[in-house]
């Protein structure tokens, strides 16, 4: 039997997303009133504090890609600041309608790299798997906002059944990667299922869950919710924080929330500019992500090729200089690793700035933290 679960743009609350087991009602409540006051068309920006023009320009940046905003994260934005680092990620600009020749429609070759529907396998071990393409949150420099926009479909048992049995025919993987679309903007009963299913398999070690979720809308992270992903598998959650301004204490609950449910916190942001291309405000977000949230910073990403945002993308050579600086700044353990995601399917590579200057024989010469020039030797005995 078919089971088809869409998240209408009407709001998620429509989808009936209450948790399976009727313990945490009053928790969905929370965050289903959350997104219902929230912006969830194109005609909800009326309701922002713009002016005439802004409005106009927003409209019509939005049919180019949807528009979604929970109370929560609208909240946290300071109107009387036209550069906000929140506004800046959600609210559509009249930049984003201005396309470059060589801007792409899939930046990172999702769909070159797709054997069936709703997975995409770039390495040997691990696959992307996509419950939903749709999302709690849609940020405007979205790498698949082309896909999100113009794909538009929900969760479907059926239309999973072709990845979970690819999965199931090759050995070989052993991390499944829920991304989307934000798989956590499911039902809890629909992540257990999925979760089930994956970790059947017995080669799956470790599931990966990439979500904006605890940033823009924290409220989700229910007990119940939490429950619906404890199981045999390891449980990595990948946050999406990008601005310290983004870690509230709703946040630091939900982060609380999965770190006491056994779970891996990691983080991955992007290098936005305007948004988070200053030293102070990268060292600030990382920081706080280790020290008070308890989330490794995992990724810095150098922005995508997506359409329409060359406005928000620096140079590789800023984003280097930056890497550097918070290294000078930071523990080894509050560092995220500064990373391109190759056009065409060519992975993650490190961008950061290389210290070796030159090698002779066994003799390096290597440049340290502090600027001077060091000489180091390598030492090897045979066995």
């Amino acid at each position: 039997m078919t089971s088809h679960l869409d998240i209408p743009d009407a709001g998620m609350a429509a989808a009936g997303m209450a948790a399976d087991d009727g313990r945490a009602h009053d928790d969905d409540a929370s965050w289903q009133d959350d997104v219902r006051a929230g912006v969830r068309h194109v005609r909800d920006l009326d309701s922002l504090p713009l002016s005439p023009a802004e409005r106009e320009a927003a409209q019509a940046a939005a049919t180019r890609h949807k528009v979604r905003i929970p109370k929560a994260y609208l909240d946290l934005i300071d109107w009387s600041d036209p550069a906000d680092p929140i506004r800046a990620q959600v609210i559509p600009s009249p930049e984003e309608l201005a396309e470059l020749e060589g801007e792409l429609d899939d930046p990172i070759a999702d769909h070159a790299f797709s054997p069936v529907p709703r997975l995409t396998r770039r390495h040997a071990d691990r696959v992307l798997l996509f419950p939903t393409y749709q999302c709690a949150v849609y940020c405007r420099f979205c790498f698949r906002k082309e896909s999100l926009t113009s794909i538009g479909r929900g969760f479907s048992r059926e239309a999973l059944e072709p990845a979970f049995a690819y999965i199931e025919a090759h050995p070989e993987i052993r991390e499944v990667i829920l991304t989307g679309g934000d798989p956590l903007s499911l039902p809890d009963k629909v992540l257990a299922e999925i979760r089930a299913r994956i970790e059947a398999v017995p080669h799956v070690r470790l599931l990966r869950i990439h979500t904006r979720v605890p940033v823009a809308l924290p409220s989700r992270i229910t007990s119940g919710l939490v429950r619906s992903l404890q199981g045999r598998l390891m449980v990595t959650v990948v946050t999406h924080f990008n601005h310290a301004r983004e870690i509230t204490d709703a946040a630091e609950q939900a982060c609380r929330a999965l770190r006491q449910g056994g779970f891996v916190l990691l983080n991955q942001s992007v290098l936005l500019k305007g948004v988070n291309d200053m030293v102070e405000v990268l060292e600030e977000l990382c920081r706080e992500l280790m020290y008070r949230l308890g989330v490794k910073p995992y990724y810095l990403h150098h922005g995508d090729l997506a359409r329409g945002m060359a406005h928000r993308r620096t140079t590789i050579a800023e984003g280097q200089a930056l890497a550097s600086a918070l290294r000078a700044r930071l523990s080894g353990i509050c560092n995220p690793v500064y990373v391109l995601d190759l056009p065409d399917g060519g992975g993650k590579v490190p961008l950061g700035a290389s210290y070796i200057e030159v090698q002779d024989g066994e003799t390096w010469r290597i440049r340290g933290q502090d600027g001077e020039l060091r000489t180091y030797t390598e030492l090897v005995g045979d066995l």
